[in-house]
């Protein structure tokens, strides 16, 4: 197909378009100074990472100076050669059988060969379909998928070629993007340095002429110290070494700092994702189906809860404890996360005071309340305080870890088989039977009511329109106006089941505690049937499965992948810290280790200082990051000194 040549300054891109006809043809440790060297980290990254930022926008080319582009966004100007009005219209890549939204409507050129022109502004985060049609019979003439990059200024030609009858259709580049990763790679190089250093501070520190120099110096010191103090006169007296004939107490039960550290990157990614994780896409909520980082956290936070279960009961009960006090624990512990989630992390006080009217009553720790309930409960029914004196001789024996528990199981199956026929069983007003679309434009627009299908039908009939989740993510790309909950009702029978799947591990690790091979290659076993149940319930797509990934309706095929993914991540974690002993688990150890304080802390601080400050460019990648790496910094440090303190903040 010819091409018209354009003038030097432009970059043709390989988005060219034909339509003939109708026919369309598409291209397409525990060393305590590796926090001085994050606060330099810190320190460098809000230096460095907004400098870099302007380095790489000051290049920029603003040939459109009355519009302000914001973040993720890009100039497009259409320029129309043709006899008839054009309507361009869009669709995300990310948006599953979608209308097209109209972005504007293009005038005739006023004469042959010179264009009218319009500019308009379009989205970057992902690639898009662009669809010209033509007025007033609504011919579709071309589409041109493309991804935009953030700041770049683009030109779509739409011109006759010499037959008539053929509309050509082409994207040209006329100013580069800006590259907006680049804070994230210098972020990146950052922390990767520091952990570099921390490191061969920690080898030099383990070799013997070091550690005798620093002791010889440390010797000295002392010594100084002790002959210039009254603590060092000839009167002092020393404690004889009689006194120390008693046998020491005995040690407490070990604790796998693999555990914690695992809860740890879960809640630190979460904190992270929660301040807006530099307000790049990958770190946001997927709309509807799909996996994004933001995602995986709160289902691992839910699985290692689970594990968490498994090992205080057992140790509870070895102790002495009572099922029945135990479960009074249990029963207070849930009710105190639930009001704590809703009157403590869902008003927005700042907003002035608590409305009845409006007041969320689902949300994070409300959910990890019941699925703590639900799977304690399981637990304390079928758990054993003493498993050293179980058989091992028999055939069944290596599947003692699920057959000795097989009531909690038959009723984890039958809340599922509950999960499964309320989600495809219901009937919902107005949309069809087994729904789980985002509705909005998604499915060509038919049911744009029926956000979630059943879950959202549930929700907004037992908790009510007005006291669930206003702003779900399918807003983003679906344009969807109905109230939805990700933490709704229907949703938590399956975090239930994430949380049994942990209680699994906790299982495995009780019954094998002193075969880490056994432990590992378990956890490695379960990881790969979870992963083949996904495959299967997924057919290995993002929308085309029976069940697809969704974290909006905590799908069963989300639960098994992410529980797939949380064994495997177990195993690298309890290899390198607890079996190896590689990595002692730090900085994520000590988050992991307060867990509640630090979540409810970070939620209730979020707009104080210094975790969120004015900044000079509020539509900046760089300057988001920068803030957000800061805020978790900041708790990631907070929960180190109250380790150092010894302070443990349990409910």
């Amino acid at each position: 197909m010819a091409k018209r040549k354009l003038r030097n300054t432009s970059k043709d891109t390989s988005s060219v378009v034909g339509v003939k006809a109708g026919q369309k043809e598409m291209t397409q440790p525990y060393h305590y100074d590796m926090f001085t060297f994050a606060a330099i980290a810190l320190v460098v990254a809000v230096c460095v990472v907004p400098l870099t930022a302007e380095i790489s926008i000051s290049g920029f080319p603003h040939h459109h100076p009355h519009i302000v582009l914001r973040m993720d966004e890009a100039f497009l100007t259409v320029n129309n050669e043709l006899d008839t009005e054009v309507v361009v219209s869009w669709m995300s890549e990310r948006c599953y059988q979608c209308l097209y939204q109209q972005l504007g409507v293009v005038p005739a050129g006023p004469s042959p060969g010179q264009p009218s022109s319009v500019d308009f502004v379009v989205s970057t985060q992902h690639g898009i379909t662009l669809q010209l049609n033509s007025t007033p019979i609504n011919l579709e003439l071309c589409t041109v998928p493309f991804h935009f990059g953030e700041h770049g200024n683009y030109s779509l030609w739409v011109k006759n070629l010499n037959d008539s009858s053929v509309v050509n259709c082409s994207v040209v580049t006329d100013a580069d993007p800006v590259n907006s990763y680049i804070p994230i790679l210098v972020a990146f190089l950052i922390f990767a340095g520091l952990a570099l250093v921390s490191a061969i501070g920690k080898t030099l520190l383990g070799l013997d002429v070091v550690r005798g120099f620093l002791f010889r110096i440390g010797g000295s010191m002392e010594t100084e110290r002790l002959i210039n103090s009254e603590l060092g006169s000839p009167d002092r007296t020393v404690a004889a070494v009689t006194d120390n004939i008693l046998p020491p107490p005995p040690s407490p039960s070990k604790r796998l700092r693999s555990l914690d550290t695992f809860r740890g990157i879960s809640l630190v990614i979460m904190v992270f994702v929660n301040y807006g994780g530099g307000r790049y896409w990958f770190f946001k909520h997927e709309s509807w189906n799909g996996l994004t980082v933001a995602d995986l956290v709160f289902p691992w936070f839910v699985f290692i809860m689970g594990t968490s279960i498994a090992l205080s009961i057992n140790s509870l009960l070895r102790a002495g404890s009572t099922r029945c006090s135990l479960l009074r624990k249990v029963v207070w512990r849930s009710l105190q996360l639930f009001l704590i989630g809703v009157f403590v992390i869902n008003p927005n006080y700042c907003q002035g005071p608590l409305s009845w009217d409006n007041l969320r009553i689902p949300g994070v720790l409300q959910r990890l309340g019941f699925s703590y309930l639900a799977v304690a409960c399981l637990d304390l029914l079928v758990a054993r305080g003493h498993l050293d004196i179980l058989t091992t001789d028999v055939w069944w024996s290596p599947g003692l870890d699920i057959l000795l528990y097989w009531p909690a199981w038959l009723c984890v199956l039958l809340l599922e088989i509950i999960w499964l026929c309320l989600t495809f069983l219901l009937p919902v007003p107005d949309c069809p039977i087994g729904y789980l679309g985002p509705g909005g434009i998604g499915d060509m627009g038919l049911y744009a009511n029926c956000t979630g299908g059943a879950a959202g039908f549930i929700d907004r009939w037992l908790l009510g329109a007005n006291h669930i989740y206003q702003t779900p993510s399918s807003r983003v790309t679906y344009a969807t106006h109905m109230p939805y909950d990700p933490e709704g009702v229907l949703g938590s029978i399956n975090s239930i089941v994430m949380a049994f799947l942990g209680l699994q591990a906790g299982k495995i690790i009780l019954h094998y505690r002193d075969l880490p091979r056994s432990i590992m290659s378990r956890f490695l076993i379960w990881g790969l049937f979870l992963g083949g149940i996904s495959a299967v319930l997924t057919k290995c797509s993002t929308d085309q499965g029976f069940i697809p990934v969704n974290k909006n309706l905590w799908s069963l095929s989300y639960v098994t992948t992410l529980a797939c993914f949380a064994y495997v991540l177990l195993v690298l974690v309890y290899y390198t810290v607890d079996v190896k002993k590689w990595w002692s688990g730090a900085p994520f150890y000590y988050p992991g280790m307060n867990s509640i304080l630090v979540y409810v802390s970070h939620e209730v601080f979020e707009e104080y200082f210094p975790f969120r400050w004015r900044m000079a460019n509020s539509q900046s990648h760089a300057e988001h990051l920068t803030q957000n790496l800061v805020a978790t910094s900041c708790w990631v440090f907070i929960s180190y000194v109250l380790y150092r303190k010894k302070i443990f903040w349990k409910i």
